[in-house]
């Protein structure tokens, strides 16, 4: 502790750590080495940082990598693949840290990364902050920070003013364990994809602020474990059935989950709607029943078999609600962002 700079001394935990970075990982032995080590090489936090490591029953040399070569690293090895949501929620479950960063495998934070989201809690106060996400390959801007449509479809917000967004994403996010633990971390029946987006709205609902902030950031290889992802370099759309079933599926969730009742009521008819159509036509014009069968179709039956639970879920969530219907839709824009994105780019071309 004698390292430590004085303006860390109030937030460091009786354990010893200011923050807790955990880090789920599947087979990403390729990209491990550069993300460890871009945490240790964070300028500013020396000696008060742990790191929490989650195999997720790997086949690759991940814990070998691990054992032999970061003995400072806590490993937690799962004989079984759990999911993203019930490593990130066993991790944090162990964590010692005042904060946790949620850290992708495949993300390699900038040297001044932790110092800002610091700065940035001292600044604002409790709430789930995000960094620039750039391209590992590419060095482009992807997003800082999301918004939403109606349906919740984030849209990528480039714009380095605009602070309040939707949700920022899990591969690099930000809070402390007491705000985690009041939100009840991420539901792990959700598997993977749109636990982040669950977590930002349930913040934003009990009036917790949401932050993208524009300094500093992180490099990230996007989907490079699920396909797909966020449009790099205008390429064409692309996706996979196992991203493009789960991100359906999650994001129905949370709009079950989250939407202020009125606002549910107008808007989840529609959603239903257009994804029939949605579904539907891409399986007509890309001459595939199995994009409705298994995507579209699979997400409805899904929804109505988990009604129970996720009408329990909404309401534990919507009982500690106290953000108005106004201010939760602040950061969501009209237009549907899938046609923005079929004009622009095309149809998506679904592999398996």
């Amino acid at each position: 502790m004698d390292m430590v700079s004085n303006m860390y001394h109030s937030k460091v935990s009786e354990n010893g750590y200011l923050c807790s970075v955990c880090i789920a990982n599947y087979n990403g032995v390729q990209f491990l080495e550069k993300c460890i080590d871009s945490v240790l090489k964070q300028e500013g936090v020396p000696g008060i940082v742990e790191i929490i490591v989650h195999d997720d029953a790997s086949i690759d040399e991940s814990v070998s990598l691990i054992q032999s070569r970061y003995s400072q690293v806590k490993l937690i090895v799962s004989e079984n693949n759990v999911g993203f949501c019930v490593s990130n929620n066993r991790m944090v479950a162990v964590a010692k840290g005042t904060f946790i960063l949620l850290l992708n495998n495949d993300a390699v934070l900038h040297k001044n990364a932790l110092k800002t989201l610091y700065n940035a809690s001292e600044k604002f106060g409790e709430g789930i902050f995000g960094l620039p996400q750039y391209d590992a390959d590419s060095g482009e801007l992807i997003d800082i920070g999301s918004t939403f449509d109606p349906f919740l479809n984030p849209i990528p917000n480039k714009d380095r003013n605009r602070q309040d967004v939707g949700m920022i994403i899990g591969a690099c996010l930000w809070l402390t364990k007491t705000l985690w633990d009041k939100l009840g971390g991420f539901p792990e029946w959700f598997g993977s994809l749109a636990e982040d987006m669950y977590l930002c709205c349930s913040a934003r609902l009990l009036g917790y602020p949401v932050k993208a902030l524009s300094e500093s950031g992180f490099d990230h290889w996007v989907g490079r474990s699920l396909g797909g992802g966020k449009i790099i370099q205008n390429r064409r759309l692309s996706t996979t059935f196992r991203r493009r079933i789960k991100s359906e599926r999650n994001k129905t969730y949370v709009m079950l989950i989250c939407y202020p009742l009125i606002s549910l009521w107008l808007i989840f008819p529609l959603h239903i709607l257009t994804l029939c159509i949605e579904g539907i036509a891409l399986s007509l014009i890309r001459r595939d029943p199995k994009i409705w069968k298994e995507i579209y179709w699979n997400c409805i039956k899904e929804v109505w078999s988990k009604r129970t639970r996720l009408w329990q879920w909404r309401r534990q969530v919507q009982q500690l609600k106290c953000l108005p219907q106004r201010s939760f839709f602040y950061p969501f824009s009209i237009f549907p962002h899938k046609l923005r994105m079929m004009l622009k780019h095309g149809l998506p071309n679904v592999a398996d």
